[in-house]
């Protein structure tokens, strides 16, 4: 079996969430998402509108996402992969070459972004409506 493992907040969902989890289990038979706590999330500066429970249910919903694990802090991809037997670490192209360390344990993919859509764009479109 091949394991996937994917990172992120995935607040306020969006088809380019999809997108990305869609293109992560082509990759191989099982999707591991590692969700951003919200305790990690306080360290990152970021503050998720929905609940660290709430945003794992959701993506427990998705067809394409087969585990969800939490994620507490920003050096624990090395024991994730290792600890998950992890096959394919997958990213967002916008961080191109920032988890090449991982390449002694996994092969590591970055995936074009959706274009056009982003949970900063959705929250400050709603900034503008009145």
């Amino acid at each position: 079996m091949k394991k996937v493992i994917t990172y992120g907040t995935f607040d306020l969902l969006h088809w380019g969430h999809i997108n990305i989890l869609k293109r992560a289990k082509e990759l191989g038979d099982h999707l591991t998402v590692a969700l951003s706590s919200d305790e990690f999330n306080a360290i990152k500066d970021k503050k998720a509108y929905h609940s660290y429970e709430n945003r794992k249910m959701i993506l427990e919903a998705i067809r394409y996402v087969d585990e969800v694990i939490p994620e507490n802090h920003w050096d624990q991809k090395v024991t994730d992969v290792i600890d998950h037997n992890i096959d394919v670490f997958v990213m967002g192209d916008d961080w191109e070459g920032k988890f090449d360390f991982l390449k002694d344990h996994c092969e590591v993919v970055y995936l074009p972004r959706t274009v056009g859509i982003s949970t900063s764009k959705i929250k400050k479109d709603l900034f503008k409506v009145k």
